[in-house]
């Protein structure tokens, strides 16, 4: 594990520093002024295929993303909020779940740094979505609602439907990037719940995980990722890792290109 302490998070002066860096990220040559590359470097391209995916989750140090009570804002602080929305701004599109669409109503807009905000994605298999969600609102970004074929659904116009066929009862998160990369989607964050984070990371469709550690002991509460249960410790994913400090909080950037399945490319690259 490699750690460094960028003196960035929300400062006057890594705003400043961080303006030029969307465009220069989606530029065709070149590396990023640091502490940027080495945190953001790694996301510009994939060494498995046209596709880069990352995921983000924000957790206490025991693991928790929210209260037993579901209370989760915010467990992160100002460095591990800016983060967040930094990696919203170099991404084109942004991926949650259903539940965390009802329970959090996010926005999912770039607006503690400067850059572009990226489409909004909510996979939504049973139509819960309500059209009023302010994931949903008509801002001029495109927003797309991935469900299961046949589902009805009573959504704004200019919403764009994905209906996607179910595997094993479930939306598969490889058919939902593919699906996405189809619609010219090639950088992908998926932002949340747990359980979707959960679940492209057992299905190795994810290139990096980047885990926000709070420096909070909920002691009890939702955990962060939930996988398939294993008997032995030698069993277990291992992944190389690198930490870096944003102000109070450490993120943890871990590589998971080796095991990532190959997905395909992006109709139109960004």
């Amino acid at each position: 594990m490699r750690s460094n302490v960028p003196e960035h998070g929300s400062t006057t002066a890594a705003a400043s520093s961080w303006t030029p860096i969307p465009q220069a990220f989606r530029g065709p040559n070149g590396s990023l002024p640091q502490p940027w590359e080495d945190i953001f470097g790694p996301l510009r391209r994939s060494t498995i295929d046209d596709l880069v995916l990352v995921a983000q989750c924000g957790q206490s140090i025991d693991a928790r993303v929210a209260t037993s009570s579901g209370h989760s804002h915010y467990i992160n602080g100002e460095g591990g909020l800016a983060h967040l929305h930094r990696l919203r701004a170099l991404v084109d599109a942004v991926v949650i779940g259903v539940g965390t669409a009802i329970l959090d109503d996010p926005l999912l807009t770039v607006r503690r740094v400067a850059g572009p905000s990226p489409a909004r994605v909510v996979v939504d298999p049973s139509g819960r979505l309500p059209s009023t969600a302010r994931v949903l609102a008509a801002d001029g970004i495109r927003r797309l609602v991935i469900t299961a074929a046949g589902t009805s659904t009573q959504l704004p116009g200019g919403v764009e439907i994905v209906p996607l066929a179910r595997d094993n009862g479930q939306l598969s998160p490889a058919a939902i990037v593919a699906a996405l990369a189809a619609r010219g989607f090639r950088r992908i964050l998926v932002e949340g719940g747990a359980d979707t984070i959960s679940r492209f990371l057992a299905a190795r469709c994810l290139d990096r995980l980047h885990i926000l550690v709070a420096p909070i002991i909920l002691g009890a509460g939702r955990s962060s990722l939930t996988l398939p249960a294993i008997e032995r410790v030698d069993e277990a994913m291992r992944v190389p890792m690198r930490a870096h400090v944003l102000d109070g909080d450490v993120l943890l950037d871990c590589d998971l290109s080796a095991q990532r399945v190959p997905i395909g490319r992006a109709k139109i690259s960004r």
